[in-house]
């Protein structure tokens, strides 16, 4: 029997539970021996002419040994989006001449301790011009302040204009529907907030370059070094050690992160250093941040045939990945739903806020969330059943693989099945009846139900991806793995595991998997959109499947028989000729007859992105005087194909889904009116926490995609795209009898209390 599809424990937890993990701020490795400690420090204006920099009385705190400012390197990030021209983009590892966010560094202290650095960087004099600035998407979109006087306007990218989007055309579009509904939704600044903040340790000698980091791609890492200072690949190694989570805003480096090997290399000793959670909160890549101006039209009986999708994003002060996540977006447009016709465009921002980065969903969930909430909103206004307006416009089992008018091309999906097991599980009309009851006794407290599907892409957008394995055999009969994802929470050591044992006929305790080492990995794309099981596990099976032809070779040999008569038997490891398991060879013995690099094999996996999906279902009580919201249930189908292991599965849906409901109810990345962020910690930026969950009710379901081998799509994004909309729904429909229509996320106590008496006084 196949281990694939067994709950198995996660081999990684013990380590985890028990404290015995390595983090990054953790390392006692001797290359950081007599290790400087790095203090970043940062302006407090978001936007500035900085005129002066004065560090005299910096360097006579008791151990500074140097501090740095722009004025001193003149370096900047390699461009890492694709089709941006102008370089002013790129950020500076230093603010040089200017500063653009609050947050943004300008100087860095060098000190024997920690407490030194702090002590010396508030003694960093900075004479800085305040500007005028802009942080509100929309505002920086009307142009009336300009950041960069260079470009003349704060629109940096046109989708349309790089053939990324269909483009708009004008109001006769809509011409023939019935019924045409409008709505701007926001989508706000989210932190990825993960429990690792960012940390990074190098040691740059005469000989080579090594670099310890928080990161969810070392190779990615290690490929922007070389370009950032003109290295040759060997002579620099990046090292990953465990991992305390990323969401995406560990995947592209960051200035501080390359600075780092820099001041290594000037003060010629190691250097370390560990981002505070404010610095986390002001100046680590922030989400999401895009503004959608929607209109949907159909026919007075629910037949949805136009939509038109319009984003702002906010690429924030320099064009990082944030800035093309639309790319996400709009290829996503229509959803589960087959619309016949649809319009797309998308305009990146620059604004006075820390560049946006991806995090978990990165593009999707703004996608899901806004056809969403038009759906419910055109059910509002034809007075149609909201499940029976989706149910009649979802994509039929029979169309796939599905192309959309956007160009998508939907793999596999049984969307009607996924509603109608979420609904069964729900027991969605009773729900239906306790809720007239609360409204017939105008009980404080209603009962909201919202109910949603989403389709997202995973291991893309199209065309697809690749990623990188390699598989040998020990003389001990054992087997490695070398793996270029990189897992920072996902359980890579399990799942990638239980993919060779299930090919190798070795037990998963006998496997030993390597990730995060450039050395000890020759190349990776890293753990990304939910890529790693669908291609870095279909390479393991792949350079596994190799090993196994090798090993097969040898066998017959020793068997003194026919390579094609020999099989392996998966279950108990060991080769014999078929028909006669009796007389057998083990991984032992063909490990001891292999010659050197016999059993080892690279594969190269590439393969078509895959499309998951599913339906979230959401109850909540809304607290009508108060505007307090409670979510009571949650339940959820999410379709990720073939599972590899359902224990693991299970856990990246119950994160995911917490994520998304936190966005629908809590979080936010805020500032003042002077650019000044507001949500600089824990106290005044609200995550989640089990308080705030309630038990969370998983529904199985696998289609499998035949566009990988194992049949696996992507689920570690799921939960945070269906979520939050469907929380947002239920909210929304608890107060619908007293005629609110919409209310953006996240959906605090005050907005939803604003929303009720807006509605009562209209």
């Amino acid at each position: 029997m196949s281990i694939i599809g067994t709950r198995v424990l996660r081999k990684e937890d013990p380590r985890f539970l028990t404290g015995a993990s390595t983090y990054t701020a953790d390392l006692n490795d001797p290359r950081l021996n007599g290790a400087l400690h790095a203090t970043f420090v940062r302006a407090f204006v978001a936007n500035g002419k900085i005129l002066e920099i004065d560090s005299t009385d910096a360097l006579s705190v008791p151990g500074v040994e140097a501090v740095l400012t722009g004025a001193d390197l003149d370096l900047k990030l390699p461009g890492a989006v694709p089709r941006f021209p102008a370089e002013v983009l790129n950020r500076p590892l230093l603010a040089r001449d200017h500063v653009r966010f609050v947050g943004e560094p300008y100087a860095v202290v060098l000190s024997e301790t920690i407490s030194a650095g702090l002590d010396a960087a508030e003694m960093v004099f900075a004479d800085i011009e305040p500007l005028d600035a802009v942080t509100d998407l929309e505002d920086a979109a009307s142009d009336k302040v300009i950041i960069y006087d260079t470009l003349g306007t704060n629109t940096v990218l046109t989708f349309s204009d790089l053939g990324l989007a269909t483009g708009i055309t004008d109001a006769a579009f809509f011409a023939d529907c019935e019924v045409v509904v409008k709505q701007r939704v926001v989508h706000p600044r989210m932190s990825a907030a993960p429990l690792e903040t960012r940390s990074a340790a190098a040691n740059w000698t005469a000989e080579r370059l090594t670099l310890f980091l928080s990161s969810q791609a070392a190779h990615r890492v290690k490929n922007t070094l070389v370009r950032l200072y003109n290295l040759n690949p060997d002579e620099v190694h990046v090292i990953v050690p465990d991992v305390g989570g990323g969401f995406g805003a560990k995947v592209s480096p960051t200035p501080e992160d390359v600075l780092i090997p820099y001041l290594s290399r000037f003060c010629g000793r190691p250097v370390r250093w560990v981002e505070t959670r404010t610095e986390n909160m002001i100046a680590a890549g922030p989400g999401r941040a895009q503004v959608h101006y929607a209109t949907l039209g159909g026919s007075t009986d629910g037949d949805i045939t136009h939509y038109r999708l319009e984003v702002l994003a906010d690429a924030g002060a320099y064009t990082r990945v944030g800035a093309f996540l639309p790319f996400f977006t709009l290829p996503m447009a229509p959803g589960n739903y087959d619309i016949a016709n649809i319009e797309t465009q998308a305009k990146s921002v620059i604004t006075n806020a820390a560049p946006t980065e991806a995090f978990r969903g990165a593009g999707r969930p703004e996608a899901t969330l806004t056809i969403e909430r038009m759906f419910d909103l055109f059910a509002a206004a034809t007075n149609i059943d909201p499940i029976t307006l989706r149910r009649k416009n979802l994509i039929p089992k029979e169309k796939f693989p599905f192309t959309t008018p956007v160009g998508s091309e939907y793999d596999t999906g049984d969307y009607a099945t996924s509603l109608d097991k979420a609904l069964a599980a729900a027991e969605y009309e009773k729900l239906r009846t306790a809720q007239s009851k609360r409204r017939e006794s105008n009980d404080v407290k209603q009962i909201g139900i919202g109910v949603i599907n989403y389709v997202e892409v995973t291991a893309g957008p199209a065309p697809g991806g690749n990623e990188f394995a390699q598989v040998e055999i020990t003389p001990e009969g054992k087997a490695r793995v070398y793996s270029g994802a990189l897992s920072h929470g996902q359980g890579h050591q399990t799942t990638f595991a239980m993919i060779a044992a299930a090919n190798l006929g070795i037990a998963i305790e006998e496997i030993e998997v390597i990730q995060g080492d450039t050395d000890q990995v020759a190349r990776g794309e890293g753990t990304v959109a939910s890529r790693s099981t669908q291609l870095g596990g279909s390479a393991i099976k792949d350079a596994a499947e190799s090993v196994v032809a090798a090993a097969v070779q040898i066998a017959a040999e020793l068997l003194e028989a026919s390579a094609a008569d020999v099989v392996l038997n998966h279950d108990t490891g060991v080769f014999h000729v078929a028909g006669t398991p009796a007389v057998n060879k083990t991984w032992v013995d063909v490990a001891a007859a292999a010659e050197p690099e016999q059993l080892l094999a690279d594969a190269d996996f590439n393969a078509r992105c895959t499309y998951p999906f599913g339906t979230h279902i959401a109850v909540v009580e809304v607290d009508t005087q108060t505007g307090g919201v409670e979510l009571k249930r949650i339940i959820t189908v999410d379709d990720a194909g073939t599972i590899i292991n359902p224990l693991i599965v299970e856990g990246q849906r119950h994160g995911g889904i917490a994520q998304g409901v936190a966005q629908a109810l809590l979080e936010e990345v805020r500032f003042d009116e002077d650019g000044n962020p507001v949500t600089s910690n824990f106290a005044d930026y609200a995550i989640i926490s089990a308080a705030e969950m309630p038990t969370i009710e998983l529904e199985p379901m696998a289609t499998p995609t035949p566009n990988n081998p194992l049949g696996a799509k992507g689920i570690g994004e799921s939960g945070a795209i269906g979520a939050t909309p469907a929380v947002q729904s239920a909210v929304i429909d608890a107060l619908s009898h007293l005629g609110v229509r919409h209310i953006d996320v996240p959906m605090s106590p005050q907005k939803v209390w604003s929303a009720i008496q807006k509605a009562l006084h209209e």
